[in-house]
């Protein structure tokens, strides 16, 4: 098979020369002259670029009593993309194809920097024979993916639920640490340094290592997506107003609720947690975990008021406002955040929901964070910038403007840009032992 390229996308010409890739001219004479096609662009300008390389568009020009016909998908061609978000995909593709072009898309649920080996590879088949999906399935076979098969409408309903509040979620952290002007795991008080806060210092920084428009296409073009987002949002405020007015018995009833409906009603009691332990994760830390740093635990002295009047938490307990408005979203939502586990989970979405299972399967922890919401104010003024930057991250895709994601997304990134390499070293790390002892557990069955 022919690799095609056009000069359009090579620079300079400088894939020329290289065995197995022809460069034509422009993007034209590659949709005019393949068999299998692949748009692999954001989300925001597919149907442009549909428009452009997609329709039949006949040019009759009679030279010499010669008549020319040009600009053309191929007839009998597959065309597939790769966005993250289907619905404009669809649009586009069924708005300037021609009707005798299959369609057979595909989405690789996963971040380039992870392996695609048993990675879930999701395939729609739209339109055309068997035959059709045959073919790509040998073209995609290479990366040892494992193939899912959805619809469009499957596909961008199942993103929403894993991906669309779980980046959120770090959006929001990320942005409220930039508004902090401080990096989490260097604070003087030695905060966000072992177990849980490990998956949420080095995700949030794996997610803003990547490009904006990555996430900016799947909250802003997914209906589905939208909404969730809007009640992660008010999830997020409501529980801190609970915090506030210090509603114990209104907070933990909420809570609770969520973890019963979310974690004990749906959860399989043969599924055990993805992240097991704290020494586990705390062999992916930027930081130093404060029992190991000698540092006082962080509850405040016997001249607080507020923890000398409460029952007490354990040592380095968080609010977890994060994970706690997460479950109350699902719940709000009555979402089943584990039948996508076994499905198509991302590798990140699968380390969220055992991060979240790790807090709520556990009584004494999640009663722990509670405490720590209620009593424990060193994390208030944390929290607060949390619950602003949930909203604004809200309000700016309800508004669906790409321009405020990207200045809001590059600000948070170019203040973390200096520990990007070290994080993203570590998070690769932290991800390939969860994957892999995941797999061990499948095996095991």
């Amino acid at each position: 098979m022919r690799h095609i390229l056009s000069e359009e996308l090579v620079l300079n010409g400088s894939r020329s020369g290289v065995p197995g890739v022809t460069v034509l001219k422009d993007g034209h004479a590659v949709s005019r002259s393949s068999d299998w096609i692949m748009y692999a662009v954001e989300a925001e300008h597919i149907g442009k670029v549909v428009k452009e390389y997609g329709p039949c568009m006949c040019f009759i020009l009679f030279i010499y009593s010669y008549i020319y016909a040009f600009k053309a998908t191929k007839m009998g061609a597959i065309v597939a993309g790769q966005t993250s978000v289907k619905a404009p995909e669809r649009e586009a593709f069924e708005e300037h194809l021609p009707t005798d072009v299959h369609i057979v898309s595909c989405h690789s649920l996963h971040g380039p920097s992870i392996s695609p080996f048993g990675q879930p590879l999701v395939l729609i088949h739209h339109r055309g024979p068997t035959v059709a999906l045959t073919l790509v399935e040998s073209i995609l076979k290479p990366f040892r993916s494992r193939f899912v098969y959805m619809t469009f409408e499957e596909h961008d309903n199942l993103t929403a639920n894993t991906q669309a509040v779980t980046h959120a979620a770090f959006l929001s952290m990320g942005t409220a640490w930039h508004n902090d002007y401080e990096y989490p795991w260097e604070t003087p008080q030695g905060r966000y340094t072992g177990g849980i806060e490990i998956v949420k210092v080095n995700i949030t920084h794996r997610i803003y290592s990547n490009k904006w428009h990555v996430y900016a296409g799947l909250a802003i073009l997914n209906p589905s997506a939208k909404v969730q987002i809007e009640q992660y949002a008010r999830s997020v405020t409501e529980l801190f107003k609970l915090i506030l007015d210090k509603n114990e018995s209104g907070l933990r009833k909420r809570v609770h609720e969520a973890r019963e409906k979310v974690f004990l009603q749906n959860a399989s009691a043969n599924v055990r947690p993805i992240l097991l332990s704290e020494d586990f994760l705390d062999k992916f830390n930027l930081g130093t975990p404060r029992d190991r740093a000698g540092l006082p635990p962080t509850a405040s002295g016997p001249d607080d008021v507020e923890t000398t009047t409460t029952p007490s938490h354990a040592s380095g307990s968080n609010s977890h406002l994060s994970l706690l408005a997460m479950a109350d979203c699902w719940a709000a939502l009555s979402i089943n955040p584990f039948q996508h586990l076994s499905v198509a989970a991302t590798p990140i979405f699968r380390m969220w929901i055992g991060v979240a299972e790790y807090l709520f399967r556990d009584t004494d922890r999640l009663n722990a964070a509670l405490d720590a919401a209620l009593w424990d104010s060193q994390y208030r003024s944390n929290d607060m910038e949390f619950v602003l930057a949930a909203r604004a991250w809200s309000e700016c895709v309800q508004f669906g403007s790409f321009e405020l994601y990207r200045r809001r997304f590059e600000s948070t990134a170019q203040f973390f840009s200096p520990r990007f390499a070290e994080a993203q070293a570590l998070s690769d790390k932290m991800i390939k032992a969860i994957l892999e002892e995941a797999d061990g557990d499948e095996m095991t069955k």
